[in-house]
């Protein structure tokens, strides 16, 4: 019950920052204390947006607000995503099957019409030691030990024809556009091969920077730092480049990416995706991904993807790519992945799927066989 408390708190409490909620004066602080010291009790009629509960109608009773109309704010949307898996893996330290969980919470407030305040809320299953399942961390869930985490706050705005992106937890490539259309399964197909340079991930505050012209061309930058040394000598920086053309049925996306080594070695990456979606509805999508990775020695790593959008009531996925990027001289492992996603409604799927992650020589491969079931609303 606290967990359910906690969850219908975070979204409430966000509303209240909406720009057109209501000046401080018209804050019920009462109905706030008493909110905090009485029980909450729930039954089926609490959910309904014409329940007088204060909490439960949306936030109305917080403020003196007569004309409020369902919601717990005009601008501030939030929408929820649970993530179930179960299965199994032949090949690892234990084959007996393992669950996984994740949910995310995202609020979205807009001040003016065409700006974004986003703020993700998540949480995962863990094992004792604070990781992920074996199951959720094959498919890339959050693991924070079944507790609220904010995974990331951003502030999204127009500039003169661009677009700005600022926040904290935010990636690099938040104002990137990609070019990938395969919807990977598990972790290890995550951005098309290309997670280093096209899918640039974070390093603590962010700001981006992203055009696009009418013509279908794009440009992007990031900038992430340590929040406590931003873009100064000592501070490790992540940035970022892309440039992306994207059409009808078909884009191609090439990004570099540098992240400050410290004391060490910088690394840098260079990658490129592109995909393609044909005409006819009997041949799949394609998408493609190649990267380069430069860290005393040189590393590159590929993936192929294809997509038949309409196999039945759902889509048919298959992919192939390294398992990592590889020197020349190094055992290239590979891993493939099969899934098909069923849509039972609007807010529910159900997506079964088979993985094969290559061993080194002399080790079992390891084979999986997972089912995940995903709800949003």
């Amino acid at each position: 019950m606290k967990l359910f408390q906690q969850l219908l708190v975070a979204p409430a409490a966000l509303g209240l920052l909406a720009p057109l909620s209501v000046s401080a004066s018209e804050v019920n602080f009462d109905d706030i204390s008493t909110y905090s010291n009485d029980n909450l009790e729930i039954d089926v009629n609490s959910f309904n947006q014409k329940s007088t509960n204060n909490l439960l109608a949306g936030g109305e009773g917080l403020v003196d607000s007569s004309d409020t109309i369902g919601g717990f704010s005009e601008t501030t949307t939030a929408s929820f995503g649970v993530d179930f898996v179960v299965g199994a893996e032949d090949g690892a330290a234990s084959e007996a099957a393992a669950f996984g969980y994740q949910m995310g919470i995202g609020l979205s407030t807009s001040f003016t019409g065409e700006d974004s305040l986003d703020v993700t809320i998540d949480i995962g299953g863990a094992t004792s030691t604070g990781a992920a399942t074996k199951a959720g961390s094959i498919m890339g869930f959050q693991a924070t030990n079944n507790a609220l985490s904010v995974d990331g706050i951003t502030y999204t705005f127009p500039l003169a024809g661009a677009t700005v992106v600022v926040g904290d937890t935010t990636d690099v490539s938040a104002a990137f556009t990609g070019a990938c259309v395969y919807s990977a399964f598990t972790d290890y197909m995550g951005n098309c091969g290309t997670g280093n340079s096209v899918g640039a991930g974070a390093n603590g505050a962010t700001v981006a920077v992203g055009y696009a012209f009418d013509s279908g061309l794009s440009i992007a930058a990031g900038l992430s730092s340590p929040e406590t040394a931003i873009a100064t000598k000592e501070s490790n920086d992540y940035y970022g480049f892309e440039v992306a053309y994207s059409a009808d049925n078909y884009g191609v996306a090439a990004a570099f990416a540098s992240k400050d080594g410290g004391t060490n070695f910088d690394t840098t990456y260079m990658g490129i995706n592109a995909f393609y979606v044909p005409d006819s509805e009997v041949l799949p999508s394609i998408s493609v991904g190649y990267e380069t990775e430069e860290f005393i020695g040189y590393y590159t790593g590929y993936f192929v993807g294809l997509t038949w959008d309409e196999v039945g009531a759902g889509s048919l996925s298959l992919g192939a790519g390294t398992s990592d990027n590889y020197t020349d001289a190094q055992e290239e492992l590979m891993t493939y992945e099969l899934s098909y996603s069923y849509p039972l409604n609007d807010g529910m799927t159900i997506t079964p799927g088979v993985y094969i992650k290559e061993a080194a020589a002399g080790a079992d491969s390891d084979t999986g066989v997972l089912v995940k079931t995903s709800f949003s609303f």
